[in-house]
């Protein structure tokens, strides 16, 4: 059996003869008999993104930081990823790292450039006054100072005019999608966390700080009761439970996506084929000989067709003697004895009989 050190040197190999699918199968099978080396998923990121499999590509980078965090080629892909996915303040985290463990590194340097062109036209959404009232009790003594002297529209729009300090990233599974916020240090009280059918909301507050809001319309549908969370040390893991077993293409929704997404949905079931019209026959010529002899056999026929048939299967069925005779007394008698007893037509002619009621008579020419 192959190493996985071997294994993933055929996928590099793959990867540079541009046959990036291979690559990714290969690396997979490294990454089964190694699962803790970070190397096969960051190289496996990379091939995903040559596939453009986006969400497969951050998930690897991501799993690579996660092994080893002072990668900076893990920091890379996923950053690149995050940006392609239009998650540019992930994006921008993930850039700024690898920046500052390979500062040589032009890629990192450019890349930012464009991340901040993108984040300088951002645009946070409006946040619901609902919202406002799940902060904690330290983050609502926040509000109510800000409530002075004004209504609270005008206060939810001072609050979202802040643009988010926190970043996230997910990856999915076939049954469930991981959101990850980068929210380090945050008490466990701060946070609150609400699922819809189709929405996720979380809503992070700190003292003498502005909230921070993340409420995405999601891609596709959950399941809210089996939906979690957990709050870490340095980030809030939220597992978004699907309600179906479908590829997300992005973390949000997007009409453009979904329709897009349907549309190759569609197509696939109508290329697929139907069985068992589509598949090869394959024939058993010895059963169909042996089905068309019974079928012969079985055949009901009249008149001299029925004879001859009759005739036929006994010299088929005889012995040597019984056909010698069928043969001399058929031929001896016109056509008028057919006898299977050697012993009785051997040693004499046979003449011609006439059927009873009828008249023997020799042709003349």
């Amino acid at each position: 059996m192959a190493s996985s050190l071997e294994i993933a040197k055929k996928a590099k190999e793959a990867f540079v003869d541009d046959s990036f699918k291979l690559a990714v199968d290969l690396f997979s099978e490294a990454i089964d008999l190694s699962p803790n080396d970070a190397n096969l998923f960051a190289d496996r990121a990379q091939a995903h993104l040559k596939l453009n499999n986006l969400t497969e590509a951050a998930a690897d980078a991501s799993k690579a930081i996660e092994i080893d965090p002072s990668m900076a080629k893990a920091y890379l892909r996923k950053g690149t990823a995050c940006m392609k996915l239009g998650e540019y303040l992930t994006a921008k985290e993930a850039l700024e790292i690898g920046a500052s463990l390979a500062q040589n590194d032009s890629r990192f340097t450019k890349l930012l450039k464009e991340c901040d062109q993108h984040l300088a036209d951002f645009q946070p959404s409006t946040v619901p006054a609902s919202a406002a009232s799940k902060l904690s009790d330290t983050t609502a003594g926040t509000l109510e100072e800000s409530k002075k002297g004004c209504g609270m529209s005008q206060q939810i729009s001072t609050i979202t005019s802040v643009r988010p300090k926190y970043s996230h990233g997910y990856y999915q599974k076939p049954e469930e999608v991981v959101v990850t916020i980068y929210a380090k240090g945050i008490p466990a009280n701060n946070i609150v966390v609400e699922f819809g059918e189709q929405i996720l909301s979380v809503t992070i507050g700190i003292h003498d700080e502005d909230a921070y809001y993340f409420q995405p319309r999601l891609f596709g549908k959950i399941i809210p009761d089996k939906c979690r969370y957990e709050v870490l040390s340095t980030k809030v893991e939220i597992r978004l439970a699907k309600a179906e077993i479908i590829n997300w293409p992005s973390l949000e929704y997007s009409k453009e996506i979904a329709v897009t997404q349907k549309v190759n949905v569609l197509s696939v079931e109508c290329q697929r084929p139907a069985y068992p019209s589509s598949m090869p026959r394959k024939r058993d010529w010895d059963k169909l000989e042996a089905q068309v002899k019974q079928e012969e056999k079985e055949e009901k026929l009249d008149g001299d067709a029925g004879v001859n048939r009759m005739f036929q299967d006994i010299y088929q069925n005889a012995d040597e003697d019984m056909r010698r005779a069928m043969s001399k007394s058929f031929m001896e008698s016109n056509g008028t004895v057919l006898s299977t007893d050697w012993t009785d037509v051997g040693s004499k002619k046979v003449e011609a009989t006439a059927p009873d009621g009828m008249e023997l008579k020799k042709w003349e020419y």
